[in-house]
């Protein structure tokens, strides 16, 4: 119940060329290839954009000061706690 079968879509598919004709029919499957092509492209594009904002926001950004305490504060880390030898 419910669902198109293969009798359906061969009805669906005489009236489309019915209506539209063979001759356009090749234009039409052509534009809409197009259109599809197109539309991936937009929201590919705007995929990658929404990617580089979220970049963007998580960029830290500190003074010289601070890098230079947080440098300091590894260091002192790594010699209080040496890495393990192999």
């Amino acid at each position: 119940m419910g669902g198109i079968g293969a009798p359906e879509l061969i009805i669906i598919l005489l009236v489309i060329l019915l209506l539209f004709g063979s001759t356009k029919l090749p234009k039409l499957a052509k534009s809409l290839g197009e259109a599809q092509k197109e539309f991936k492209k937009g929201v590919s594009e705007s995929e990658a954009q929404q990617a580089r904002q979220a970049i963007e926001e998580e960029k830290v950004t500190m003074t010289q000061s601070q890098l230079d305490a947080m440098l300091a504060e590894r260091e002192a880390q790594g010699r209080r706690n040496p890495p393990p030898s192999v």
